[in-house]
């Protein structure tokens, strides 16, 4: 089993990793994904437009935000792992959100896109020879292991369903 190490992701995802219970890591990807559907899948159509603030994403959004962070993450393991020392920068969560059109998309097929990306990032995992997830890179001048990228996406969406139980599920 892979163990990570603080050593192996700038300090800034730790926000994220602090998060992730012990246990295998493509297990609790796995079973994370149960959870998000079944949580979704709780939420109307109506109440997938809103906002707890003005200013704020919302909740179709927030799933959007989660969908575009998985491939912009899955793309960097796959650079890592292919030794592509091509430069890849950081992106702007807002702009994607701003620039994409996810509260016009059901929420169905929304969920449809998170479940198809996520179940793309693990088998992208479980195809990689143990060694690959000690790869690193550098991606918007971080570097970070291809082992750490797992936890820091297991961590995100545990961040974010804790905003949405916090912040949307209780108006």
């Amino acid at each position: 089993m892979y163990k990570l190490t603080d050593t192996e992701y700038h300090p800034y995802f730790k926000r994220y990793t602090n998060l992730v219970p012990e246990g295998h890591i493509l297990d609790i990807l796995e079973h994370q994904l149960v959870t998000v559907l079944k949580i979704f899948h709780s939420i109307n159509d109506k109440k997938a437009l809103y906002r707890y603030d003005k200013d704020k994403w919302s909740i179709k959004e927030l799933l959007g935000h989660l969908i575009d962070t998985e491939r912009v993450f899955s793309y960097r393991v796959l650079c890592f792992c292919r030794h592509d020392k091509t430069f890849l920068p950081g992106y702007d969560q807002d702009l994607y959100v701003q620039n994409a059109n996810f509260d016009e998309q059901s929420l169905i097929d929304l969920l449809e896109q998170f479940e198809i990306t996520r179940t793309g990032f693990i088998k992208l995992y479980k195809s990689l020879p143990p060694g690959k997830w000690n790869n690193t890179g550098n991606a918007e001048g971080k570097n970070m292991s291809v082992g750490s990228i797992a936890y820091i996406m297991a961590g995100h969406v545990f961040h974010h369903l804790k905003v949405l139980k916090d912040r949307y599920l209780t108006a």
